[in-house]
């Protein structure tokens, strides 16, 4: 199966010839500055998938919780409630990307 690599886009990981071995290894599966995803140095770094995760759990920050392990727990369950088909599609809107 296809891997993706994200850079942070440092000014050590954008030479060209970073470039090239990212490019030889991941064969333009990589998001970053100059890459077939363009991804701003500046960016906080969240990605599509990051967002897709985020949906899922805002719910939790809005119950009230009584303790840090209440919290904790709240995010594992709402965790096991993802399927891999959600996951898988939400994988396949980044990859549709390309």
């Amino acid at each position: 199966e296809a891997m993706w690599y994200q850079h942070n886009g440092c000014p050590a990981h954008y030479s060209q010839a970073v470039i090239q071995v990212l490019d030889s290894k991941f064969q333009n599966r990589w998001t970053g500055r100059n890459g077939r995803i363009s991804w701003s140095a500046s960016s906080p770094d969240l990605t599509p998938l990051d967002s897709f995760l985020c949906g899922k759990l805002e719910d939790v920050y809005r119950q009230q919780s009584t303790t840090p392990e209440d919290t904790k727990n709240h995010i594992i369950a709402v965790c096991a409630t993802i399927t891999s088909e959600a996951i898988q599609r939400a994988t396949q809107s980044v990859m549709d990307i390309t």
